[in-house]
């Protein structure tokens, strides 16, 4: 590990992996030795093309020959960004329609919880246990997990929490409720999927008590799924969608959606009701616009749902509870989380990139490029087997 990377770089954990990267193509990663891995994280479901995808590339390239950043969100008209918000809206359902776009997604987190505030005029916002939502203190208030919170308090007063599926928990959204944020597939918790229409019932109770419906799709969307977004998949519309990580073909972005009505209150009363430097960034922009253009243009996103039937088919161990999640957002489920910690590294070691979901310690994240091959998947497959493998017989398990 390079000790300039300790020593002046900041860390998230005592222990980061420290593998140094000279360059990445496709669904590989290679290291200063020339080492490759197989890439089953994909940037924790940033890179949704894989890496260097030639059309995102190429569009990144195009555009900083035209004009890199000029002026703050909102003001100019830059073409690669108004593309991108219109292709967006033809593909979402109605009303959502008017696109803010900021550069990570927990910032499109704090942008749609401001937003159900400004719009219904209420305070409470109410969140999932177990939810992961970003970790700026907007994001984090909403963050369904206090052991990663109780550092940093106080944070957002007025914020409740429910079960996720748990229907009677849904009483708790009331005409106080200005929104509440779930997302639609619970992603630190373990890829927990909606049961018995919940997110629909959701929905009716918002919209019996004025109260707004917010879902997450920063990690389910842009075709993990099956869907183009998660929320497709379990027939409802949110009132404002939020977006990041896959959207931008492994660049910084993230977004909210509504309808123009709601979207419009942020632009007065106060103006500058959410405002940022870089949002809409040309160079970011136009990578989102080839990387939404290769998704909805290709057959990757039916892709989806073939290659978690092969994930399925192969990954059978006796290790192996069970394969939670949908399309290619998969959780391969342990024992316990010291298995899951060993297959990791010893897959690390093998040269296939696997890692950690936040809250579920038993979880193998299982996320690569929707770009994947059979062929790679069957390569990765056999890794993880026989790392199980070691695994049940060094600690004598069966």
């Amino acid at each position: 590990m390079n000790p300039d990377f300790l020593k002046y770089q900041a860390q998230t954990s005592p222990y980061p992996l420290g593998m140094e990267v000279s360059h990445a193509i496709g669904s590989y990663i290679y290291d200063t030795n020339n080492k490759k891995y197989l890439d089953f994280v994909a940037g924790v479901s940033a890179c949704s093309l894989g890496h260097q995808h030639p059309r995102v590339n190429l569009a990144i390239k195009d555009q900083l020959d035209k004009y890199s950043h000029v002026m703050v969100y909102g003001e100019y008209s830059q073409s690669p960004a108004v593309q991108y918000c219109k292709l967006l809206a033809s593909l979402l359902p109605k009303p959502l329609e008017k696109t803010y776009l900021v550069n990570s997604g927990t910032e499109a987190t704090e942008g749609a919880l401001k937003l159900a505030k400004r719009a219904t005029g209420r305070t409470q916002l109410i969140s999932c246990h177990n939810a992961y939502h970003g970790n700026t203190m907007g994001s984090m208030s909403v963050m369904g997990f206090e052991e990663r919170k109780q550092a940093f308090r106080p944070l957002l007063p007025d914020v409740d929490f429910i079960t996720f599926n748990n229907e009677a928990d849904l009483e708790k959204i009331t005409t106080r409720t200005a929104g509440i944020i779930l997302e639609s597939i619970q992603g630190g918790a373990g890829f927990i999927q909606p049961k018995n229409d919940f997110l629909l019932k959701v929905k009716k109770r918002c919209e019996a008590v004025g109260a707004l419906m917010i879902i997450d799709e920063i990690q389910p969307g842009f075709g993990r799924t099956g869907k183009l977004f998660g929320f497709e998949n379990y027939n409802v519309v949110p009132d404002i969608v939020i977006l990041g990580k896959g959207m931008g073909g492994g660049m910084p972005v993230g977004a909210f959606t509504a309808s123009a009505a709601h979207m419009d209150l942020l632009s007065e009363n106060p103006k500058l009701g959410h405002i940022t430097t870089f949002g809409g960034h040309p160079v970011i922009a136009a990578a989102c616009l080839a990387t939404l253009q290769e998704i909805t243009e290709t057959n990757l996103i039916s892709d989806t749902l073939e290659k978690e039937k092969l994930f399925r088919s192969l990954l059978v161990h006796p290790l192996l509870a069970e394969i939670r999640g949908k399309g290619l957002m998969l959780a391969a489920m342990t024992r316990d989380s010291e298995v899951t910690n060993q297959v990791i590294f010893k897959c690390q070691a093998k040269g296939l990139i696997l890692f950690w979901l936040l809250f579920e310690g038993c979880a193998i994240r299982i996320t690569p490029p929707l770009t994947i091959s059979e062929e790679e998947i069957r390569e990765g497959c056999a890794i993880i087997l026989e790392a199980l493998d070691e695994v049940a017989h060094e600690n004598k398990l069966s």
